[in-house]
């Protein structure tokens, strides 16, 4: 008699109430809407800024010509006086020249950061 009243109790719920594990209800209330709602956080926070930033950076590094002022990664400030495909010739001070990648220059002197831009 003892046994038999522990058999109903650990037996599911019969017609598969609201309580029934799995289905439709299951995964909606489950982790997916807080991993897609995690993922569109990132995207407008974190990776959309970041490819705007790329974006700006790759149309600078596009448009610079002879005679434009640069920053390097470095920080050295230069003179460009030659283009050669992706090589730059920058002159950091009266006849010293530093022929650097195009991909390492860090921001056109005499134009407005963009936390500048952002303020005005």
């Amino acid at each position: 008699m003892f046994f038999d009243s522990v058999a109903y109790a650990m037996a599911p719920p019969s017609g598969g109430g609201a309580g029934a594990p799995g289905g439709l209800g299951a995964i909606l209330g489950g982790p997916l809407p807080m991993l897609i709602l995690m993922f569109a956080i990132f995207y407008f926070l974190l990776i959309r800024p970041q490819q705007k930033k790329q974006k700006l950076h790759r149309a600078m590094l596009d448009a610079l010509k002879k005679g434009d002022k640069v920053w390097t990664n470095g920080g050295i400030l230069g003179v460009i006086t030659d283009i050669d495909g992706d090589n730059l010739t920058i002159e950091i001070a009266q006849g010293v020249n530093v022929v650097i990648k195009r991909g390492f220059v860090a921001d056109k002197d005499g134009k407005p950061a963009a936390d500048e831009k952002k303020k005005k």
